[in-house]
């Protein structure tokens, strides 16, 4: 997945069905060859592209530990890591999407001006 092939990365723009077809054309599994292999010696999370990004993505830290021991023990196919990571990023580019369109002229009017800038409460030096 490369944003410099535009058909395989993931954009805050993209839909939800373009999101699940871009992880799985072209999210690199770490998965055995085989249902059989992977099932034996479970896939290699270092190289699975689905859960380097769930890494980024995954808010729950115990969930994410769940995630990378069923998909390397081999308890966990391809198949469903890819989809936990889909309904992620599916969520967070929804989230994005209606805040953004929240967004009106006269925000960014607001955020854009010159401004006087508050110090730092002592606290937070």
């Amino acid at each position: 997945m490369s944003s410099s092939v535009p058909s395989s990365g993931i954009f805050m723009t993209d839909k939800a069905a373009d999101i699940k077809n871009k992880v799985n054309k072209y999210a690199f599994s770490g998965g055995g060859v085989s249902v059989e292999e992977h099932k034996a010696n479970g896939g290699d999370i270092e190289v699975d592209v689905p859960y380097q990004w769930l890494r980024f993505f995954m808010e729950d830290d115990d969930q994410l530990a769940q995630v990378a021991a069923d998909y390397s023990s081999g308890k966990m196919m391809t198949g469903e890591i890819k989809k936990i990571l889909i309904e992620t990023l599916q969520k967070f580019v929804k989230d994005f999407q209606e805040r953004r369109a929240k967004v009106t002229d006269e925000t960014v009017k607001h955020f854009m001006s010159i401004r006087k800038i508050e110090a730092m409460p002592d606290k937070f030096m």
